[in-house]
C-alpha cells in the first residue's frame, strides 16, 4: 500500500490510548480514534515497517454505538469514546489490560475487575485551554486542539467532562480578548500574545485558580480581565486569577514570570479527609472523586498492617503518602520536581502527619541514598514506566510487597517481568477509570514477595 492510498476495513480491535486496528490487504493498519465494529474508510499515512491511517469517514457503526452527547465529539481531541455507552467504555478498557498482561506472560494473580469513576460526565478539576484559530485569519478561538491537527483549535464551551463554571469562565475570557487587538501566539512565526488559560477547581471545597499564559508581546487591561472573570456567576468561588509570561517556542505552559492579578495564587482540595494546596503548576490527578477510589484501592492492597517504612517513589505532591501515612512509622517520597516536594511537606503540615518526609531528586539517583529498609514500596512512575536503570535498584531492597499505580498499562507489562525475574509475584490486579471518554485507564498491581 502507498502513502494516502483510500482502503475501506473493519476496525477488529484498539490499541490504547485511543488508537485501533484493521487488515486491509493482509497487512495490520493503526489508526487514532475508532472502536472495533466499525466499517471506515482510511487514508494510508505510512508504509514502512507500521502501516498507520487516518479515518476519514465511517461508513458502518458499530453494533453497541450510540450518538455522542457533545457536539463536537467528532472535532475536538479531548475525547474518544463518547460514542460508546459508559459500560462499553469499561469493557474495552479490562479487555484491553487483561490481554495485554496475558501476552506478556504475567498470569496467576486475583483480578478484581474495574472500578467505575464516580462521575462520568462533568469530572475534570483542570482543563488547559489554548489560543488559537480554525482557519487561515479566522476569528479568535480558546479551547482544544482539533483532532488530528497541531493548529487547529476547536471551541469547547459546551464540553461535557468539566463542569460548568469551566465552560462559563473560557467563553467569557474569549469573549474579553475577542473585543482586544491582541493576537494568539502563532507556532510558526512566534508572534503573538495570548497561550493558554489554565482553570483549575476544587471538587470539594469549589475553589477555582486560573492562570491566564501569555508572552510578553502585548499588553494585558487587568482590571478589565479580573472584573470580567469576577462579574460570572459561578457555582464555585474564585480564589485567584494569575498571569504568567512565557516567551519560549514550546506549547507548553511554564511561568518565566508570574504574577497574581486578584486573590491568591493557589486553591485547595480534599481527599479522603485530607487537605492539599494546589497552585497552577501542581500535579494532582484531574479527578478527585476518581482518586478517592484509586487511592483506597492502593490502601487496601498496603492492608491494615501496621509497617515500619513504606516509600512512595513519584510521589508528586504527597497524596498517596499521606493517605497512607497510618499504616506505617515512617513514610518517605521522592519526587523530580522539588516545587511538588515543598507543596507535600507544607500539606503533611496541615494534615498534622509528623510521619511523612518528601527529598527533591530523581528516583533513580536518590533511592541510592535511602537508609531505611523498607516494607512496603509504592510505584506510581510516568507514562513511560520505571527508568530500566532504576528498577533493579528499587528491587534490591527486597520489601515484602510493592504497589505498582500505572497510567499506562503498556508500561506496566514492560516492567512486570522484572519483578517476577527477581522472586515477586503479581497477586491482585485491580483497574480504576479516572478518565471516563478517553482511552486512559489506571490499573493498580499488588506485588509481593515469593519466600523460599
Amino acid at each position: 500500500m502507498k502513502r494516502d492510498e483510500v482502503v475501506e476495513l473493519n476496525i477488529e480491535g484498539v490499541i490504547f490510548p485511543g488508537k485501533s486496528w484493521g487488515m486491509a490487504d493482509e497487512k495490520k493498519i493503526i489508526m487514532k480514534n475508532g472502536i472495533p465494529g466499525q466499517k471506515v474508510l482510511v487514508r494510508m499515512k505510512k508504509s514502512r515497517k507500521k502501516y498507520e491511517g487516518q479515518i476519514l469517514k465511517v461508513l458502518e457503526k458499530a453494533p453497541n454505538e450510540i450518538e455522542a452527547p457533545c457536539d463536537v465529539f467528532s472535532k475536538c481531541g479531548g475525547c474518544t469514546y463518547q460514542n460508546l455507552s459508559y459500560e462499553e467504555q469499561l469493557k474495552l478498557k479490562e479487555s484491553y489490560v487483561l490481554t495485554l498482561l496475558e501476552e506478556t506472560g504475567i498470569q496467576g494473580f486475583e483480578y478484581q475487575g474495574i472500578v467505575p469513576s464516580p462521575e462520568v460526565f462533568g469530572y475534570r478539576n483542570k482543563m488547559e485551554y489554548s489560543f488559537g484559530n480554525n482557519e487561515k485569519d479566522g476569528p479568535l478561538m480558546l479551547g482544544l486542539h482539533e483532532q488530528g491537527s497541531f493548529y487547529n483549535i476547536v471551541k469547547t464551551d459546551g464540553c461535557r467532562i468539566t463542569d460548568e463554571d469551566f465552560n462559563k469562565i473560557q467563553k467569557a475570557a474569549l469573549e474579553f480578548f475577542a473585543e482586544t487587538e491582541e493576537s494568539y501566539f502563532h507556532k510558526r512565526s512566534h508572534i503573538g500574545f495570548l497561550r493558554h488559560l489554565v482553570v483549575r477547581k476544587g471538587k470539594n471545597t469549589g475553589d477555582i485558580l486560573i492562570n491566564l499564559a501569555t508572552t510578553t508581546q502585548g499588553s494585558l487591561n487587568e482590571a478589565g480581565f479580573v472584573k470580567t472573570l469576577t462579574d460570572l456567576s459561578l457555582q464555585g468561588q474564585i480564589r485567584g486569577i494569575l498571569h504568567t509570561q512565557n516567551d519560549g517556542v514550546a506549547d507548553v505552559v511554564k511561568a518565566e514570570t508570574l504574577k497574581v492579578l486578584y486573590g491568591e495564587d493557589k486553591i485547595e482540595d480534599k481527599i479522603l479527609g485530607l487537605t492539599f494546596e494546589i497552585s497552577s503548576f501542581s500535579f494532582f490527578q484531574t479527578n478527585t472523586l476518581g482518586a478517592e477510589k484509586l487511592y483506597a484501592v492502593i490502601r487496601d492492597f498496603v492492608g491494615q498492617e501496621q509497617n515500619e517504612v513504606i516509600y512512595d517513589l513519584y510521589c508528586g505532591t504527597g497524596t498517596i503518602a499521606q493517605v497512607l501515612a497510618p499504616a506505617a512509622k515512617k513514610v518517605v517520597g521522592i519526587e523530580l520536581v522539588p516545587e511538588a516536594v515543598t507543596a507535600a511537606t507544607a500539606n503533611a503540615q496541615k494534615n498534622g502527619l509528623s510521619n511523612c518526609k518528601f527529598i527533591a531528586g530523581d528516583v533513580m539517583a536518590e533511592v541510592d541514598n535511602l537508609a531505611y529498609k523498607a516494607d512496603v514500596i509504592i510505584l506510581d512512575p510516568p507514562r513511560e514506566g520505571i527508568h530500566p536503570k532504576a528498577i533493579f535498584k528499587i528491587i534490591n531492597f527486597k520489601p515484602k510487597m510493592f504497589v505498582y499505580v500505572s497510567c499506562k498499562a503498556t508500561s506496566l507489562a514492560r516492567d512486570l517481568p522484572f519483578f517476577v525475574e527477581a522472586g515477586y509475584r503479581v497477586q491482585k490486579v485491580q483497574c480504576v477509570d479516572m478518565f471516563p471518554h478517553t482511552g486512559h485507564v489506571e490499573t493498580v498491581c499488588l506485588i509481593t514477595r515469593v519466600d523460599s
